[in-house]
């Protein structure tokens, strides 16, 4: 909405705003890292319950990404289309759900209520980072030409 006033401002700083929206996710993250440090959530859970977790958030990203990927096939998605679904339709963040988590549950107890999200959270960043990769080297490779030829291939 608000591209028309501020479009053209944006764009000339696009590296400063860079920066200041990958520090504030990082201030974030950072920081309930650092909570969880400090209220002992590491060795509150015992590491068999820690292996679970992430077996479960590991499972419920790969159901994520499997469904958003299934159906963007069903539906005949273009490819471009479907990379930003995938991003888009797995990707929940530390970023929300930590102040959300804090606002609804004071003190310590937030910390360990927070755990599941930040171990998806590194999860979807690890997932994120292979399959970026993978999905960059598939769009390196030339499009094939269109049958209809080429100056109807982009309609």
């Amino acid at each position: 909405m608000l591209r028309p006033w501020i479009g053209l401002w944006a764009d000339r700083n696009r590296a400063i705003l860079a920066i200041t929206d990958r520090g504030s996710i990082l201030i974030v993250v950072y920081t309930a890292f650092s909570a969880a440090v400090v209220n002992g959530i590491w060795h509150q859970l015992p590491s068999t319950m820690l292996g679970k977790l992430v077996l479960f958030d590991a499972v419920l990203l790969a159901v994520a990404l499997a469904t958003v990927k299934l159906g963007s096939h069903l539906f005949a998605i273009p490819r471009r289309d479907e990379v930003a679904m995938v991003f888009c339709g797995s990707q929940k963040s530390v970023v929300t759900g930590v102040p959300m988590a804090h606002l609804l549950f004071a003190g310590p107890s937030a910390a360990i209520i927070v755990l599941p999200i930040m171990v998806y959270h590194l999860l979807q960043l690890l997932v994120g980072a292979w399959l970026a990769r993978r999905y960059a080297a598939g769009f390196a490779a030339p499009i094939p030409s269109s049958p209809i030829g080429p100056h109807l291939a982009g309609r």
